[in-house]
């Protein structure tokens, strides 16, 4: 036997042969809470927006950064964050572990998106939400790959639909705060404050997920950490109500590096680079704009709040709705069929003047879109071995945050001189590249093991 290999108990094998528990969904609960906090301030993007706007530090004028408006700057800021904190710092957590980078990544965004509430110019905010942005964007990968390593095969997606539920529940928060508060000064303080500060909470409870979440046996296990994964995952097993199962093998524990290498992970890296540029222009591009968006079709600041609020409410119950059939298909065509929803219901959507229809239309371009986020955060964390799954994840998904810096210009530009029309054009465009990327190049996921699928 050589230096890289070692007999261990099958990690992994005993993590797929475990029943599904209460303790399963308390721990992707616990998980999705920390989610919860890092999805409210994203999208803290489109409802801060307007109160800033009132506030007087944004200016609705186009004379702005490359020409464009404040709000393309904040989030494009917000997303540049993003960029920096996965491509170069989700790694950390295939070399700490998911446990602790979860924790620390956490903090980081609270804390920044509370120096960002007490900023008075459009510059400083920019500059404390890209700090924000690099958090949260080490944050998303984390858990993605802390999910993705507990749950066993058959529940997989359905694991990230119920992670997705929870993490939704933050934007109609979001949006009903946005509304309550943006008209308001309270005791002084400008809505807007108010509404980032509760940002805050994310601290406090922090610390109770880090006492009950233990770290991820495979991961522990890809670092050669057997004894400690083998603690885990007996306290797991025995919540379960199961035995340790005796079955012992001889793996290789393969350099990170070998992976890269393979043929195999580099399509399947050039796969998802395409994929995450362009899927985020109809995710953020509908969800980080839907305020501007129906303001731009003659609706006040305070109705266009109200109608998204109305129309984020469909974020959280979509994913639940999900839950009923997430593992019953493939993931790569529940993401095909989502792209064409979003693409599809966009242009209709683009054409309404009813507020019925607007908020009908409105709620079934977010249910596409729901199910193209949960398909894709479990379909992506399939894709890469557990030595590497946070950094060629990271690495993917950081595309998505380049896309979203560009594509806020972008829709800022159609916006301007074509209309929410021209804007989900735009959108639907992305959206067919997207179908054809993963239908004809995705490979199959379903029923497959994580260990099956990186060998």
């Amino acid at each position: 036997m050589n230096s890289n290999s070692a007999t261990i108990i099958s990690i992994g094998l005993r993590l797929e042969r475990m029943p599904v528990t209460k303790t399963t969904w308390n721990l992707i609960f616990l998980l999705s809470i920390g989610a919860f906090f890092e999805i409210y301030d994203i999208f803290l993007t489109a409802y801060l927006s307007p109160g800033l706007i009132r506030s007087g530090i944004f200016s609705t004028q186009s004379h702005e950064l490359f020409g464009l408006s404040d709000q393309a700057t904040f989030a494009a800021s917000t997303f540049a964050g993003l960029f920096v904190g996965t491509i170069l710092f989700s790694s950390a957590a295939d070399k700490f572990g998911r446990r602790s980078i979860f924790t620390w990544s956490l903090l980081w965004y609270t804390a920044a998106t509370i120096v960002m509430a007490m900023q008075s110019t459009a510059i400083h905010i920019f500059i404390w939400r890209f700090i924000a942005g690099i958090g949260i964007g080490v944050e998303l990968v984390t858990i993605d790959a802390y999910i993705a390593e507990f749950v066993p095969r058959q529940i997989r997606v359905r694991a990230f639909a119920f992670n997705t539920f929870v993490q939704f529940l933050a934007i109609p928060t979001a949006a009903l705060l946005a509304w309550i508060f943006i008209p308001l000064d309270l005791f002084g303080i400008a809505g807007w404050r108010i509404i980032a500060l509760i940002s805050a909470l994310g601290a406090i409870v922090v610390w109770y997920i880090r006492k009950n979440a233990p770290e991820s046996p495979r991961w522990l296990a890809s670092q050669g950490r057997f004894k400690e994964a083998e603690v885990v995952l007996h306290k797991l097993e025995q919540k379960a109500g199961v035995q340790a199962s005796d079955t012992i093998y001889t793996t290789p524990i393969e350099d990170p590096k070998h992976f890269i290498m393979k043929p195999s992970i580099k399509v399947r890296i050039g796969i998802m680079i395409i994929f995450q540029f362009f899927q985020t222009i109809g995710f953020y591009g509908f969800g980080n704009w839907l305020p501007a968006l129906l303001a731009a079709n003659g609706l006040t600041i305070v109705h266009s709040l109200k109608y998204s609020f109305a129309i984020a409410l469909a974020y959280p119950i979509s994913p639940l709705i999900s839950f009923l059939w997430a593992d019953k298909f493939e993931a790569k065509w529940q993401i095909v069929f989502s792209a064409l929803g979003i693409a599809f219901f966009g242009l209709v959507f683009s054409q309404q003047t009813n507020p019925l229809l607007t908020i009908v239309f409105g709620i079934l371009v977010t249910f596409s879109n729901c199910s193209l986020s949960y398909s894709y955060h479990a379909y992506q964390t399939e894709l890469f071995p557990t030595s590497i799954r946070a950094k060629t994840v990271g690495f993917c998904y950081s595309w998505s945050r380049f896309s979203t810096i560009l594509s806020s210009y972008m829709i800022a530009f159609c916006l301007q001189h074509f209309g929410t029309l021209g804007v989900f054009t735009f959108i639907a465009l992305s959206m067919i590249v997207v179908m054809t990327v993963i239908g004809f190049f995705g490979p199959r996921t379903r029923n497959h093991s994580l260990e099956e699928l990186s060998s």
